[in-house]
């Protein structure tokens, strides 16, 4: 145990479950796709435990709570968020935690990402911080729990060991997470009846009962065909056990069935999990006749029986036992077996890929056999071109461009530049200086800690264009503190005095004219745009200089149509590159990584064929909103030449 005051090393200990009559408190998780279990906010537990208390088989809209969590809903049977505009599935889980921990005293640890925003951190890290904190210990090491960072209490800032890079952290309070008496219901003891409350009406809930009711007449139709292969099947086949209507989605029992001998060949799909005794549905081994009803048989089978477990609502409260159950689900899957198509659940024609994800999801739930692993692939590229086929991008000269270092930023004297684009006030108006927070006819807050010849700290400017005030002493260390490249953004509204440049590494960029067709373009040829930049060593204008960084997933290509828009795009991202604003060096928002080549707040279509990524086509606003992506970085139409 860690003596007063000294640091603490968090021992690792599992989470557990507290004894089954005190209180606990109750936190909804999600798992990213780095497989960590991510909180939601203490607002939206409160919803969903509202939602379970009513239909613990119902479906939680968290647009209802959330703006911005509108596209999302959790489906409490088969414990899944699902996201309605891409069809993404996440497991989630309900987490319990004492009521005196952070959660419980509505305590939340965040620390400052590279955009200057905050990210909370996992629960169980918010635990272990606060734990320390409220034991007043100077440090806390994360290492044991698989992190390499050391928090320091004292300067509230967190340090990796590894890189040495420091970041803020910072704790505040928000609303407590809901709190439960009594025991832990068991798996099987959960209520089952529908829920009394009428229907809401918003578009969302509407989705969700329109799904509902599909899955409903689909599961009529899977039964029409079960029956006809009993039939078809009764004699050399064995029996086929008798499922009658499934009223999962109405709130009551999941199966009804009458056993029937069966033959020596057969699947048992066990329905639930946990403690709860599996029922079970005998079906031939054969898939001949269940075209759209695979059967999932275990790869480890013995005498001819075949095991799959489907967990569902039944196993709430075990998220390890669901993820290891799904996972081997997921596993057992062998090639060959038919799948249900995503966007055809019913023969007739293409089903909008949010319905089918949602029925999948339910229908997986009711314990029918659907497999959703075969969703179709985003077409990233087109069909190989021939290198004479690659035509120059009309009014464009030539077809590539590099950055060398004789294209890097030259510093500027920052006086100079301040006083080009200021004019200096006599009679300060009685106001804050929102850049060091003072009053502007009190001295700069910079006044001892920066000093340049010629500008005083009591020296008031008006920037040219927008027209806002700030001490010309805080215009100069917010110039220091930047690209140092001869402009300056005004804090206040974003405007840009000068040409902005930004710290994109050396690499080169090719565009070209393919004679294929982008969709919802039919009648333009394609703009490809093809980027490479290579590893190297960060200079002293990125984050970490003299440390490596790599450069994932390049050459990266990107595509415009090929019309009078397009080709304005690429002609103010051909000025974008020469500035290098189109990447930086930073973290990725996709696989973690820190210290690579990452995008720069220039969206690009990287998604040829399709647009199931978000990153395709078709997008009828796409250009429209890069242009003033671009518009934001300084590079707008008026830049461009005629």
């Amino acid at each position: 145990m860690a003596r007063p005051g000294s640091g603490l090393l968090v021992p690792v200990n599992g989470m557990g479950y507290p004894p089954q009559n005190l209180a606990r408190v109750v936190v909804w998780e999600w798992l990213n796709e780095h497989g960590r279990w991510r909180p939601y906010s203490a607002a939206v537990c409160h919803h969903i435990e509202n939602v379970l208390k009513g239909d613990s088989r119902g479906t939680v809209v968290l647009g209802q709570v959330d703006a911005q969590l509108a596209p999302y809903i959790i489906d409490l049977q088969s414990m899944h968020q699902f996201r309605q505009d891409t069809g993404t599935m996440r497991p989630v889980q309900r987490n319990f935690y004492e009521p005196s921990s952070a959660p419980g005293k509505g305590v939340v640890w965040e620390w400052e990402n590279d955009s200057g925003s905050w990210t909370p951190y996992d629960m169980e890290i918010c635990v272990t911080i606060q734990n320390a904190y409220e034991k007043q210990h100077p440090w806390l090491d994360l290492t044991s729990l698989g992190f390499c960072y050391l928090i320091d209490f004292n300067s509230m800032c967190q340090t990796n060991r590894q890189s040495q890079r420091k970041r803020r952290l910072r704790r505040r309070m928000d609303l407590a997470y809901p709190l439960i008496m009594g025991s832990i219901p068991k798996s099987q003891s959960w209520p089952v009846g529908a829920s009394s409350g009428q229907p809401c009406s918003c578009q969302q809930c509407i989705l969700v009962n329109s799904t509902r009711a599909a899955s409903n007449a689909i599961l009529a139709s899977q039964r029409r065909k079960l029956y006809g292969a009993a039939a078809d099947n009764a004699v050399g086949a064995g029996t086929l056990t008798v499922v009658r209507q499934s009223n999962t989605f109405a709130g009551t029992s999941l199966w009804s069935s009458a056993s029937a001998p069966s033959g020596t060949n057969n699947n048992n799909i066990s329905v639930g999990g946990g403690h709860a005794k599996a029922e079970q549905v005998h079906l031939p081994l054969s898939t001949a006749n269940f075209p759209c009803s695979p059967v999932m048989p275990s790869l480890s089978s013995a005498h001819g029986h075949h095991a799959l477990t489907i967990n569902g609502q039944n196993n709430l409260n075990r998220p390890g036992t669901q993820r290891i159950s799904m996972g081997t689900a997921r596993g057992a899957i062998p090639p060959g077996v038919p799948a249900l198509p995503v966007k055809n659940l019913t023969g007739s024609g293409p089903v909008h890929p949010a319905l089918a994800g949602m029925t999948g999801i339910l229908m997986c739930a009711a314990g029918l056999p659907v497999c959703l692993t075969r969703a179709p692939k985003p077409i990233l590229h087109p069909p190989p071109v021939n290198k004479s086929d690659m035509k120059p991008v009309s009014g464009i000269n030539g077809m590539r461009r590099k950055t060398k270092k004789k294209h890097l930023r030259r510093g500027k004297n920052p006086e100079d530049v301040v006083r080009r684009y200021t004019e200096r006030i006599k009679v300060m108006p009685d106001e804050d200086c929102t850049i060091c927070m003072e009053r502007l006819v009190m001295s700069s807050g910079y006044e001892g800690v920066l000093q340049h010849k010629g500008i005083k700290p009591e020296l008031v400017g008006k920037l040219g264009k927008c027209g806002h005030m700030y001490h010309l002493l805080c215009l100069v260390a917010m110039y220091n503190n930047g690209n140092k490249d001869g402009s300056l953004q005004c804090p206040t509204c974003k405007t840009i005095y000068g040409e902005k440049t930004g710290t994109q590494p050396p690499g080169k960029m090719e565009y070209h004219v393919i004679p294929h067709y982008l969709p919802g373009y039919a009648d333009s040829r394609t703009i490809r745009i093809v980027y490479d930049i290579p590893a190297g060593i960060q200079t002293n204008e990125h984050p970490n200089p003299g440390k490596k960084f790599s450069a994932r997933g390049f050459p990266r290509h990107c595509y415009l149509p090929d019309n009078e828009k397009g080709r304005k795009v690429l002609k103010l991202l051909i000025m974008a590159w020469d500035r290098r604003l189109i990447f930086t060096i930073g973290t990725s928002s996709t696989t973690g990584e820190s210290d690579t080549v990452v995008w720069n707040e220039i969206h690009h279509k990287t998604e040829f064929g399709s647009n199931l990524t978000g990153h395709g086509y078709p997008d009828p606003n796409y250009l429209d909103n890069v242009l003033a992506e671009l518009s934001a970085q300084g590079i707008g139409e008026d830049n461009l030449k005629d």
